[in-house]
């Protein structure tokens, strides 16, 4: 890349106070001095001027950088997860934090994903000639900032070292998709946030508070569609819920530079989270390049890590940007495997292969009223199949009302995302659920859960849901995993096989406890209702939606644990 020259303007710390309403705080506490140190400006070739925030430590520099692209407003910096950037900073690196083209008060007009790679590049470069810069940067952040980091536009421009946390390169199926169907609740939910935020730098006060009003009600679930028509037509959430799940065209999927796979890398990943399986890829694509990726995945969902990665996040960038230099903070990775997992129910750290899984498998049984007893249908104990032909390995039937559809609770796609207590939903009669045999002795359970069962609908369109839940002996039955599927058209009409992939677990079953398999026709609001109809569901149910009776053939079902990638 040639020399930014003209296009790049670094202020310094007094220059970039002098205009900022930071100044003042400042006047009447020196300490702000040191907590913030300047707002800085970069020039684009096209004009278009991104600010970033620095944080940098006590004493003389250079010192090695900690960069973050995000688009939420650099004050924020993430914080909902990660220390502040002055813990940081007063662990020895400067700290950039950007504002990325069109978001919080950089110029521009905002155009997702597709507009890092080249600004990220140009941001490096910058970043790298800068005074405070010994010129070896990381890069960290979650979500959007997480992908940030490995969208870059030049291969001799990468960061030293990279923690993408919580993101994946598909735009479809590590974005807004999960077995055909869109996230309804949590594309919505993130995408009137991203219109808001325009609102407010369009000064709109009066679509902001209608935004922030819907997304406080729940309204929003009914009425979200028309809202992002209205304040965000091209935003990518509606463009996201709009696109159809089957035409891989309509949908983006980034390419990393090859030669940022064997850089240092630090994966974050949760169980509870709906971008696991884009962490899971970044970790496959890296390790199949030749690089040696670390990989850590917690009992977390997106926003709650139970204490966050920092202290692995700080070991991680010492080692790889500053040197073996002893520090005086512990040091969590060292000497401990690159893979590290804990389960969702808390306890130690332990290290294990992706690429296998443990192994479990069951069958399904039923005399056919496992929709109308939850203590009916069984799991076959691992290692045993139904006999074809023999009682109960029947057929069960499910009835969605889209009156009174059924809910969809916690898991990695809900609002309210985590381990959750389903028994009142497994009661329902248009739940089958399946039980295993009160387990003998502590049993692992590691891998991705899938289901292949034969089924088919009275309608051209039906939607499988499945979870998997521990049921302990004081009666409550905890869900650890969920998925859905999606099927539309007329082959929904004839039996086939069909294949509900759930989220990774690593869950530990005590003695007394047993195993469930829930299925149901619905998880609203975390995926649009089901019309029945043949057509792509957009939201709740309406009066055009049908009552949809699905078979379950139980003959031949499997429920097998399947590795975490590679499968």
């Amino acid at each position: 890349m040639p020399v930014l020259g003209a296009a790049l303007l670094a202020l310094t710390p007094a220059a970039a106070l002098a205009n900022s309403p930071l100044l003042d705080s400042v006047k009447r506490n020196p300490q702000r001095a040191r907590e913030i140190c300047a707002e800085l400006w970069l020039e684009l070739p096209d004009g278009v001027r991104l600010v970033s925030r620095l944080w940098t430590p006590a004493g003389e520099g250079p010192w090695p950088v900690l960069l973050m692209r995000q688009p939420y407003g650099r004050a924020i910096a993430s914080t909902v997860t990660y220390a502040h950037p002055r813990w940081y900073a007063d662990r020895g690196f400067a700290v950039v934090v950007q504002d990325v083209r069109g978001r919080g008060d950089s110029d521009g007009d905002f155009g997702g994903f597709a507009q890092e790679a080249e600004d990220g590049t140009r941001t490096l470069a910058w970043v790298r000639q800068q005074p405070w810069c010994n010129g070896r940067i990381g890069s960290y952040g979650f979500s959007y900032q997480g992908l940030t980091q490995l969208l870059l536009a030049d291969p001799d421009q990468l960061p030293d070292a990279l923690a993408p946390a919580l993101c994946g390169l598909d735009e479809r199926a590590h974005w807004a998709c999960s077995g055909g169907a869109p996230w309804w609740a949590l594309g919505l939910a993130w995408g009137l946030q991203l219109a808001a935020q325009g609102c407010q730098r369009r000064g709109e006060g009066a679509a902001w508070r209608a935004i922030r009003s819907s997304l406080s009600s729940g309204a929003f679930l009914e009425e979200g569609l028309e809202l992002l028509r209205r304040h965000d037509p091209d935003g990518m959430g509606l463009g996201w819920l709009l696109a159809d799940p089957t035409r891989p065209e309509q949908w983006r999927r980034h390419e990393p530079p090859q030669a940022l796979w064997r850089r240092p890398m630090l994966l974050i990943g949760g169980w509870h989270d709906p971008h696991l399986a884009g962490v899971l890829e970044l970790w496959e694509r890296a390790s199949a390049a030749g690089g040696s990726p670390m990989l850590r995945i917690g009992p977390w969902s997106h926003l709650q890590w139970q204490g966050g990665i920092d202290a692995l996040q700080l070991d991680f960038f010492n080692r790889h940007l500053k040197g073996p230099t002893p520090t005086p903070e512990p040091s969590p990775a060292a000497n401990t495997p690159a893979i590290q997992l804990q389960a969702i129910t808390g306890g130690p750290w332990q290290p294990a292969d992706p690429r296998r899984s443990s192994g479990q498998r069951w069958g399904l049984a039923s005399i056919g009223l496992a929709a109308v007893d939850s203590q009916e249908g069984r799991l076959l104990e691992p290692g045993s199949a139904p006999e074809p032909g023999t009682p109960g390995a029947g057929t069960v039937l499910l009835v969605h009302d889209p009156w009174r559809p059924l809910p969809g609770r916690g898991g990695h796609l809900g609002l309210d995302a985590g381990a959750v207590e389903r028994g009142d939903l497994d009661q329902r009669a248009d739940v089958a659920c399946f039980n295993g045999t009160a387990a003998t002795a502590a049993l692992e359970l590691l891998g991705q859960p899938q289901l292949e069962i034969t089924a088919a609908a009275d309608q051209p369109g039906f939607d499988l849901c499945a979870a998997l839940s521990v049921l302990r002996p004081d009666g409550s039955v905890l869900q650890m995993s969920t998925g859905v599927a999606r099927f539309l058209g007329e082959g929904c009409l004839e039996p086939q096989r069909r294949i509900v992939a759930l989220q990774p677990v690593l869950l530990q079953l005590q003695p007394g406890e047993r195993l469930r398999l829930s299925l149901g026709p619905a998880a609203w609001p975390q995926i649009a209702v089901n019309p029945g109809d043949g057509s792509r569901p957009l939201g709740g149910s309406g009066p055009r939606h049908r009552t949809i009776t699905v078979a379950l053939q139980l003959e031949g079902a499997e429920l097998s644990m399947q590795p975490l990638v590679g499968a």
